[in-house]
């Protein structure tokens, strides 16, 4: 990477963009929404179940200009589009998102918290991993908590994440996709035991989109 490619990382002017594709969101609260999606390769969190490993390492990923994400975006009929990753957070989204709100699209952000925040958006999905704990800072502002199940000890991890977020946010269950089968009858009994919780599940996969 040549300095003034670096430099303009650091603003956040460059980033390394995955794919970016229009479909529909099909995790949490907002699910069923139309949006564009902007994927940020890069993430040192590490979840072995991951479905997305190949966003990973940001070297393999070109560095695009935010320019160009917004030309792209604004393409489309929906004004909202979702960051997610990876672990966008990893780069600085304050240029990125100042100016999807200069062109009034709604921003959804998908992040696990464990990097410092920056950017403004209008609705923010933490998804803290054990591995790699949240910011403290994310508790405070998350819209919606969204925790993955994998086995027995993550309602566990959910309760302990569900004492710390602010009371008007929404608390979500999600099967981890390889472990549906085995998951979902017990978080359906445990929303039913705990009814502050709801069911996220990956709508997505089941229409057969992005």
């Amino acid at each position: 990477m040549i300095g003034e490619e670096f430099k303009l990382l650091e603003q956040g002017k460059l980033l390394p963009l995955m794919e970016e594709f229009y479909s529909i969101q099909g995790e949490g609260a907002n699910a069923g929404k139309a949006a564009y999606f902007l994927r940020i390769g890069g993430c040192d969190v590490g979840c072995y179940w991951c479905d997305v490993k190949e966003s990973w390492n940001p070297q393999f990923h070109p560095l695009t200009s935010v320019e160009q994400m917004i030309s792209n975006t604004a393409k489309y009929p929906a004004k909202q589009v979702v960051i997610t990753g990876g672990e966008p957070l990893i780069y600085n989204l304050d240029y990125l998102t100042a100016l999807l709100h200069k062109e009034s699209i709604k921003i959804f952000l998908e992040t696990s918290g464990s990097h410092p925040f920056s950017g403004e958006f209008d609705w923010i999905c933490l998804s803290p991993k054990k591995q790699m704990r949240p910011l403290s800072q994310y508790y405070q502002f998350a819209h919606e908590l969204k925790i993955i199940i994998h086995d027995d000890s993550d309602f566990a991890w959910a309760e302990e994440n569900a004492e710390k977020v602010n009371l008007e946010c929404k608390l979500y269950l999600q099967p981890e996709w390889s472990q549906i089968e085995n998951m979902l009858p017990k978080i359906t009994n445990f929303i039913m035991e705990n009814p502050k919780w709801m069911a996220s599940m990956q709508i997505h996969k089941y229409m057969n989109i992005p």
